[in-house]
């Protein structure tokens, strides 16, 4: 997948700023507040911003460097009139470090406070300041070494941006959801698990078992930092599965409206927000678990151990679709991501004018107290609706119905997915083509082809149900948990939980030609 784009501060352009955006310092040393980033003029700080070449710094020391917003942790006056400003450098594309700027105020001649509080405003934009979390972290995720991970990469940047910090390490499967069932919503902001998407689907879980669900899965957002081997929600919402660089994503993440799905299977409901399979998909995640530590790879082994066994799957499929035809989809996405675009400068300019007010820009409105909503549909053990569209497949290589695009780095499934739509994404194959046709099919997934190969039928519905028709032993994979091989259903609720999002939407690009889809 592509990772978020780094700003070289040599390529930033600088038009004259106002002179109260400038803090000028003894020996020619000054910061600006420019348009996009903060200037430093120093040349012994810019030497740590010379170009490398393996490790070694090369050329002339700059005389000074360009700290993007974005990437501003902090910035404050301390008692003995110093001012100090951190910020997350980026070493390379895969990693950021924390480093600081300090600067004695005793000559300096200029309103500091404006100015810093002016530079911290231009670096949250509409991201809360100072979060409150909850970071939950699973020694024994993925390829293990999410301690080292948290401690050497994460949680240096979270401390640099101030941010309050519970930290507890998890030690048997499934305490996320009994700590976040029992969880002080109103001591936190975001729940943090450092994990693969295992952990966020307890979290979630955990807060959907409460007596006022809905309100603590709308108060307390969801965040993630990616230590296993597929970390689907980071690569949707911090646009990476790098650690470090999701941290500083979560660090600016602004709060995100997200659908959840309610699954019930036999007698119990729970909920899930990554997706649903049965076929090839689900076992090459589930039936690969001796391998975790090969990371993401033991999927491509999985994959590469079943393609040419094409094994069938039939199934009966019963299904609410909303948007059945390829082009409509790219219509309805293209729809999305102009409301999405339209919302986000609304509240950016609301929170902008707010904050030179002195307002609060909290407008969330009154939360209720109740237990999750009621299943429109009813549950598995209910009769299929009369409007559902139901039909059988002998042939069935694949089920796949996702809620994000990312299913893991180069995999998106679900191009077409939008957080907070109210609708899931549904695709599906048969599983006796040709081995060559199968392997250019799943290959198109990282081509960014999937969307339009013929073999792939794509929709969005708001519910269905799927029902095996072989009760032998088999996978059916629930947000990458095993659940029993037997029949269950799922329906969508819009925006029922919380993210937080690196620019309120996924990271993810659409389905090609989406720009010029009739809306």
């Amino acid at each position: 997948m592509a990772e978020p784009a780094f700003v070289d501060s040599a390529s930033v352009s600088v038009r004259e700023p106002p002179p109260d955006h400038v803090l000028l310092f003894p020996r020619g040393v000054s910061l600006t507040l420019t348009d996009d980033s903060l200037v430093v003029k120093d040349r012994t700080q810019a030497r740590c911003h010379r170009s490398k070449l393996c490790g070694i710094s090369v050329g002339n020391p700059p005389a000074e460097f360009s700290v993007p917003y974005y990437n501003v942790l902090w910035a404050e006056t301390t008692d003995n009139n110093t001012l100090t400003i951190d910020y997350a450098l980026a070493e390379s594309k895969k990693h950021f470090r924390v480093c600081t700027l300090t600067y004695s105020l005793d000559d300096c001649i200029a309103d500091v406070p404006t100015w810093t509080s002016t530079l911290t405003m231009r670096a949250y934009g509409q991201a809360d300041r100072r979060k409150r979390a909850k970071v939950l972290i699973n020694p024994y995720s993925g390829p293990g070494g999410a301690d080292k991970i948290w401690e050497h990469e994460v949680k240096p940047l979270f401390e640099a941006a101030r941010m309050s910090l519970d930290v507890v390490r998890t030690k048997f499967s499934g305490e996320a959801v009994g700590i976040c069932e029992n969880l002080d919503i109103d001591s936190y902001d975001v729940v943090i698990p450092c994990s693969g998407d295992g952990l966020p689907y307890e979290c979630i879980n955990g807060l959907g078992k409460r007596p006022d669900a809905r309100k603590a899965l709308r108060q307390i957002a969801i965040a993630h930092i990616p230590c296993g081997s597929g970390n689907a929600m980071s690569c949707n919402l911090n646009g990476s599965h790098r650690p470090s660089i999701a941290a500083l994503a979560i660090i600016k993440g602004v709060r995100t409206p997200f659908d959840l799905m309610s699954v019930t299977q036999g007698n119990t409901r729970t909920l899930s927000f990554l997706s649903q399979s049965v076929g090839i998909i689900a076992e090459c995640d589930l039936g690969t678990e001796h391998l975790r530590w090969l990371g993401a790879a033991r999927f491509h082994v999985g994959l590469a151990q079943r393609v040419f066994s094409k094994k069938l799957y039939p199934c009966d499929i019963s299904m609410k679709v909303e948007i059945p035809e390829k082009n409509d989809v790219k219509a309805h996405y293209k729809r999305e991501q102009a409301e999405n675009l339209y919302t986000i400068q609304r509240e950016k300019n609301t929170d902008w004018e707010a904050s030179l007010a002195g307002e609060s820009t909290s407008t969330e409105a009154t939360l209720t107290g109740d237990g999750l909503p009621p299943l429109k549909y009813g549950t598995i053990n209910d009769k299929v609706p009369d409007d559902w569209e139901s039909a059988s497949y002998d042939r069935l290589g694949n089920f796949y119905c996702g809620n994000m695009a990312w299913m893991a780095p180069d995999a998106n499934f679900f191009s077409a997915a939008c957080p907070n739509d109210g609708l899931m994404d549904v695709v599906f194959n048969d599983g006796d083509i040709s081995a060559a046709k199968y392997v250019e099919l799943l290959t198109s997934v990282e081509t960014g082809h999937f969307f339009d190969n013929p073999h792939v039928t794509y929709r969005k519905v708001s519910a269905y149900r799927f029902t095996p028709r072989n009760q032998e032993n088999g996978y059916i994979s629930i947000d990458g948990e095993h659940v029993p091989f037997e029949p269950f259903q799922v329906e969508i609720h819009q925006a029922l939980g919380t993210v937080l999002s690196r620019n309120g939407k996924y990271e993810a690009e659409g389905p090609l030609g989406w720009e010029k889809a009739s809306a």
